[in-house]
């Protein structure tokens, strides 16, 4: 089954609404010389949502809307979050959910994942659920193992139709904004395993539609080499995602 390529840009903790706005129009620009079918998504922070969106809802450009985060309640008494509500009615498709840095900085855990999930789908946003796994995990040989348990408990409890929406993005935790990345064929290994584990929770049709993306230290230079792998289906892209630039680079290497 043909899986259409998705390049999602996460902007973290970079630019104002503004900064953002001006980014999306260089994206948009540089996209134009781009021939092929790939979904292309800009994460960018909670304050420059708005903007972001209005520029694509504007000049109609081709790129979908995403969010970096969520809570898992449509409303209520909690300071400082934001829902998927919310985000739905600002536009966006995607949400990231359980990035490393959530986990790691925040404490998010499986359990919180599993309800960003749910909430996410429930509001009818998408969720990228990002899973990988530590190098004292990678050199112990147990990766698939890790990433396969954090699969199971971070996805749980859908409908098949949900599952086979799913974009899980395989990110190393040892290779984000380190420069180091894994090679193609272990990389396709995870998205294989990854996948497998999505069959056996939910059907082989499911596992087939979903989308596996790698992200960690994702470049112009290495894109294409995750690209050319049958299990990987695009990328999650930090750093580089906030050069428009070697953004379309990618969106290039994922066209081919």
């Amino acid at each position: 089954m043909d899986r259409r390529m998705m390049v999602a840009g996460n902007w973290k903790m970079y630019t104002t609404s503004g900064e953002g706005a001006v980014l999306v129009q260089d994206v948009a620009r540089e996209l134009e010389a781009v021939r092929g079918d790939v979904e292309v998504v800009v994460c960018p922070p909670f304050t420059g949502l708005k903007a972001v969106s209005t520029v694509i809802e504007y000049d109609r450009v081709p790129i979908a809307l995403g969010a970096q985060d969520v809570f898992w309640e449509l409303e209520g008494a909690f300071t400082g979050e934001v829902s998927p509500r919310m985000l739905a009615d600002l536009g966006c498709s995607y949400v990231i959910v359980g990035h490393s840095e959530r986990r790691e900085h925040f404490a998010e855990t499986d359990e919180t994942v599993n309800r960003k999930v749910k909430a996410a789908f429930a509001s009818g946003i998408t969720p990228i659920v990002c899973v990988g796994e530590p190098l004292a995990v990678r050199e112990s040989g147990e990766t698939e193992r890790f990433v396969r348990d954090q699969v199971m408990a971070g996805v749980a409890g859908l409908s098949a139709e949900d599952a086979a929406r799913l974009v899980i993005a395989y990110e190393p935790i040892w290779a984000i904004g380190t420069g180091r990345t894994p090679t193609p064929e272990s990389a396709n290994d995870v998205a294989r395993s990854i996948r497998a584990t999505i069959g056996a929770m939910y059907g082989p049709p499911a596992a087939m539609q979903m989308r596996v993306l790698y992200g960690g230290s994702v470049k112009p230079e290495n894109a294409r080499h995750f690209f050319g792998e049958p299990d990987i289906d695009g990328a999650l892209v930090g750093g580089a995602s906030l050069a428009a630039e070697s953004f379309v680079e990618i969106v290039k290497a994922a066209a081919r």
